[in-house]
């Protein structure tokens, strides 16, 4: 594996913190997400069901979890079910773990191949009042297609029409916002990694490549550090896309006096770097170039401070929104007197700041989390103000990750960010 997994005590401490909230006699199901083919016995790149993950660290497909605390047979209380590694299957897809290494790995000690699982079904559902199953959940996000956990449940709610069916997502989301110390050390290490690969992409960067060579750069930093790859699909724009928030075709020529926006994040042990930096391609700012991102980077040097307990991601935004009024008009992009006139609904500072300055960071680069929830310890957030001024080509973004404390902790403290320092290491 590229990465060890967690201790085994963190998956069976989260399985013991969800059982802690379900009904009595109630049954918990997950599966883990699908393999999508692409051509033939070709399938795209398997990525694991968060869920699946925090709760028995097993990152493989065809994978099952159940758990049945009121089970008369206490070998059922807790099964993993996972894919037979027969030999057969093994010379083609490679390694597969045994029954032993998955009960090593989450520390259930039933393991049974996924071909039982219907029949172990039958029994668990008889000996079940509730049933607890989860379904990705997000009040701005619809998703499709359908996910595999959707055609469980539509199956399953077929079957057993009788029982009584509970959403996992409000038990397990707020367990999995709040990250514990061995969370913490893997985003840290993926933000470690995400920092190497800016430091290299920076020594890259000069007009007349294309975009993705730079692209190229993080990513083997990234790989040759250990990571999976990408937390989520890079952005890296140059000039006048610098002001498309998810630009990620890539395919641009660099040219002199452009900005280069590089949005990027490594994924190590399937916990989410997320950063990002904005840089001259020809190694100078130009001055209006270097006033922009100046008022971006003391809005976000000022951010930073407030990831304290008890803040929520809504205060972080109407700290910003007020700082960002008084930036862009010293940069004579606003007028007060035309900000007292706006219409709340549409403030004018959304033509130049048109999206959030924070979200959840974990098992997922946009983890679950809402705006309103209160910041707790250990809680990890973006920090990722923004200013895009399309009209003159500018887009400046700067973004950090965050560890919600008394001291909020910068996760990446070693990557450059200020003028002098990305111009001075351009230079050599």
């Amino acid at each position: 594996m590229r990465y060890e997994p967690l201790n085994q005590q963190f998956y069976i401490n989260n399985r013991k913190n969800v059982v802690g909230e379900i009904e009595e006699n109630s049954l918990v199901i997950l599966t883990s997400n699908s393999e999508f083919p692409r051509c033939g016995d070709t399938t795209m790149p398997f990525r694991q069901n968060s869920e699946m993950l925090y709760l028995t660290g097993i990152d493989q497909e065809e994978t099952y979890l159940t758990l049945a605390p009121w089970h008369p047979n206490k070998a059922y209380r807790e099964i993993l079910f996972i894919k037979n590694p027969s030999p057969e299957m093994v010379i083609w897809f490679g390694h597969r773990l045994t029954q032993e290494q998955a009960s090593q790995i989450s520390g259930i000690q039933t393991v049974m191949f996924t071909d039982n699982f219907q029949d172990t079904l039958q029994d668990l559902m008889v000996n079940s009042q509730n049933v607890y199953l989860h379904l990705p959940e997000n009040p701005r996000l619809r998703w499709e297609p359908i996910t595999r956990e959707h055609r469980f449940a539509k199956q399953l709610m077929e079957e057993y029409p009788l029982h009584t069916y509970r959403r996992l997502a409000p038990i397990l989301y707020p367990l999995r916002a709040n990250k514990s110390p061995e969370e913490l050390e893997a985003l840290k290490h993926a933000c470690d990694i995400t920092t190497r690969a800016f430091r290299r992409a920076l020594k890259a960067i000069q007009p007349g490549k294309y975009e993705y060579e730079i692209e190229a750069e993080l990513t083997y930093e990234m790989l040759r550090n250990g990571a999976t790859g990408h937390s989520f699909a890079p952005i890296v724009a140059a000039g006048q896309d610098t002001c498309i928030l998810h630009y990620i075709k890539n395919d641009k020529v660099m040219k002199d006096g452009d900005l280069l926006l590089m949005d990027f994040g490594a994924e190590y042990a399937n916990y989410a770097g997320d950063a990002t930096r904005t840089v001259p391609v020809n190694g100078k700012f130009t001055p209006r170039q270097k006033e922009i991102y100046n008022s971006t980077l003391s809005i976000f040097k000022e951010t930073i401070p407030l990831f304290k307990p008890g803040m929520n991601i809504h205060k972080i935004n109407d700290f910003v929104f007020e700082r960002m009024n008084e930036e862009l008009v010293k940069l004579g992009l606003l007028k007060w007197d035309d900000i007292k006139k706006e219409d709340p609904a549409h403030p004018l500072f959304k033509k130049y700041y048109m999206h959030n300055t924070s979200h959840f960071i974990g098992l997922d680069v946009h983890d679950v989390g809402q705006r309103d929830w209160t910041f707790q310890p250990g809680m990890v957030l973006s920090c990722e103000p923004g200013i895009y001024v399309a009209e003159e080509g500018i887009g400046v973004r700067i973004e950090t990750d965050v560890v919600v404390a008394d001291n909020p902790i910068n996760l990446m403290p070693d990557m450059p960010v200020e003028v002098e320092e990305i111009e001075e290491m351009m230079k050599r």
